[in-house]
């Protein structure tokens, strides 16, 4: 089921709905096996034209979906059945079971049609039809089986380490599926994942597709403890123990379910960005080798050059190579939380319980406090949420841009997400799966990434460290809410929620998403608010009037239009944005103490006059780069 989840996102970038949609399919495996058998029942709509396991080669090229899928079933809950036991009268014309001890099996129109073979080929050598298996010409190529079936062009087959498949084995860059699932381990390497990746086929690794199974297992051993520990005090009988273990089935699979999309979702994001973000790619990965955590030879991540060229070409790290750095992204920032006592601290003490179901939470919250574990799940989820949301490269990058360490830069996170209340608006998108594109999704995703990151940074900056962060939580949450509904209705945002709705967003969720660039100055309105003892409308008034006087609004617009094509870039741009939002809460601080605008700037209107008068020269002659905008910043400070 985890592999599905992995199915359901490469779909839907295909225009293919899984659970409503017919798709053609070709698989490793048999229905005896669970990794194949549970797959092949989990949509009425897979034709499954062909597959193989260590025994037979099974093809049915123009399958009718509901009658396979309930001899599949049938299959499925035989003992010990194979290709062999499939009704011969359910497969279409052409198609047959035969065993890969034939010399040769006969190969029809409509095979060769439906596998795209060459015409006039009439038979084939076993190991030459699971190689055109392989290749064929299908919505998804799902691995449930044992072995390595795909390598990339340079590699040899004796590197890869499996004899047993060196004659069936193809290249990655030979497959035509549109998608590969693993619910097998080790189906390709990962050389060849990257290199069918490259030609624009859709695939994760083995680790991301199967990451649900591992997930489960570590559920069942941190309930375990807890629930052991309870027989062990005679709190729980071994039968009522039993019982309640089997009673969270579901809610546990729903749990782990819930990690495998979003590590999907993470994925996804990260290919949304995967171009620009290539020269963060290359810094982040000279990080972690020189802390010896990263070694790219033995995890097949792409050179310096390699990238450059991938660079050049409008590409940058494919999604199997996304999902090591995924991986290491959380062993690194899991390390530096463990080392630390953020996992010790009882604001994250929600984060524990929630990993947890809810009968183990309901009955047993003092033994999940006190469990030996705590502070490995505790970083756990912390790690996995961080990660998931925010990218593999944000912890990375704010520390570079702040000198924040892991467990503040955690913090910081965590209370950004909660003040502008993201979860809630992330729970509203995922709810249109399958009711708009998913490029579209994942542009409102990356909208509240960048809110929460400026909220994160600017909480790094401007609040002591380490942040408490329920008490942070309680401090901005109400003003932001409001700031954030005030937002939300402004006519400034009309056209950006009209293009969404354009898209089939729902508008209040459209005006939402609109909102979100005029959110990071929330946290200075709060805090003004708080110090002059006036409403955050008071204050969010006295932003827009100073705005539009003083063309904040415009220069911050030409900021976050600078480009961004490496670090320094990067690092400029944010400067002059973060000077920039200081200036205009300076100014907006001495207007709430004059009491007025024109009270504050009439003793200042000549060098305001200067001021403006450089803007206009500067939007005559259209340029803007960090000289031009500095000079303007420059000015601003000028005013007192």
């Amino acid at each position: 089921r985890g592999a599905w989840e992995s199915v359901r996102r490469h779909f839907r970038h295909l225009g293919i709905d899984p659970d409503r949609d017919d798709f053609t399919a070709v698989g490793v495996g048999d229905m005896s096996g669970d990794v194949f058998g549970n797959a092949m029942l989990l949509s009425e709509h897979i034709q499954l034209v062909a597959a193989f396991d260590h025994r037979h080669v099974f093809l049915d090229p123009d399958p009718d979906a509901a009658q396979s899928f309930a001899e599949r079933r049938r299959l499925f809950e035989m003992p010990r059945s194979s290709w062999a036991d499939y009704s011969p009268d359910l497969i279409s014309a052409g198609g047959g079971v035969y065993a890969r001890a034939l010399k040769a099996i006969p190969v029809s129109p409509e095979v060769r049609k439906r596998l795209a073979i060459d015409d006039g080929v009439v038979a084939v050598t076993p190991a030459e039809l699971i190689r055109a298996i392989l290749r064929a010409p299908v919505d998804l190529l799902y691995n449930g089986g044992i072995g390595t079936y795909v390598k990339a062009a340079p590699e040899s087959h004796s590197a890869v380490g499996d004899k047993a498949n060196d004659a069936v084995r193809v290249d990655g860059a030979q497959l035509r599926c549109r998608s590969v699932a693993e619910g097998g381990n080790l189906g390709f390497t990962q050389d060849g994942r990257v290199e069918y990746a490259l030609t624009g086929g859709r695939i994760n690794t083995d680790a991301i597709d199967n990451s649900a199974g591992v997930d489960t297992s570590d559920h069942e051993v941190n309930i375990k403890i807890v629930v052991d520990g309870a027989v062990r005090a005679g709190e729980l009988s071994a039968t009522d123990r039993n019982t309640l273990l089997v009673s969270m089935t579901d809610e546990v699979a729903a749990l782990v379910l819930r990690d495998n999309y979003r590590q999907n979702r993470a994925l996804d994001n990260g290919r949304a960005q995967a171009g620009v973000m290539e020269g963060v790619h290359v810094r982040f990965m000279h990080s972690l080798e020189g802390v010896g955590h990263l070694n790219r030879d033995v995890e097949r991540l792409p050179s310096d050059e390699q990238l450059a060229d991938r660079h050049n070409a409008g590409l940058g790290l494919t999604a199997p190579e996304l999902a090591v750095l995924l991986a290491y992204a959380k062993i690194a920032l899991e390390e530096e939380l463990l080392a630390s006592e953020l996992p010790d601290d009882g604001d994250f003490v929600p984060e524990l319980v929630r990993a947890f179901p809810s009968a183990v939470r309901e009955r047993f919250l003092e033994r999940i406090r006190a469990h030996t574990l705590r502070r490995e799940i505790t970083a756990t989820a912390l790690v996995n949420g961080l990660v998931n949301r925010a990218g593999t490269t944000f912890a990375f990058r704010i520390g570079e841009e702040t000198g924040a360490h892991g467990p503040d830069i955690a913090r910081a996170h965590e209370t950004a997400r909660a003040v502008f209340d993201q979860d809630a608006l992330w729970r509203d998108i995922e709810a249109l799966d399958r009711m708009v594109d998913v490029d579209v999704q994942t542009d409102m995703y990356l909208a509240s990434r960048r809110l929460v990151e400026r909220g994160a940074r600017w909480l790094l900056r401007n609040r002591p460290q380490p942040l408490p962060v329920a008490a942070t939580v309680a401090f901005f949450a109400v003003p932001v809410s409001r700031l954030a509904e005030m937002a939300a209705a402004s006519p400034r945002i009309e056209s950006v929620t009209a293009e969404y709705e354009a898209k089939n967003v729902p508008r209040s969720l459209a005006q939402r998403i609109a909102a979100l660039d005029h959110l990071p100055r929330a946290l200075d309105i709060a805090e003004l608010a708080a110090a002059h003892e006036v409403d955050v409308e008071v204050v969010a008034a006295a932003y827009d009037e100073a705005g539009d006087k003083l063309r904040f609004e415009w220069l911050g617009d030409r900021i976050v239009e600078l480009p961004r094509t490496d670090r320094w870039d990067a690092l400029a741009r944010n400067a002059l944005r973060e000077d920039a939002a200081a200036q205009y809460r300076r100014v907006v601080d001495a207007v709430l103490t004059a009491g007025s605008f024109d009270a504050w700037g009439e003793p200042r209107s000549t060098v305001i006059a200067r001021m403006l008068a450089l803007l206009d020269e500067i939007r005559t002659h259209a340029v803007y780069d960090v000289a031009t905008l500095s000079v303007a910043l420059r000015e601003l400070r000028a005013i007192n």
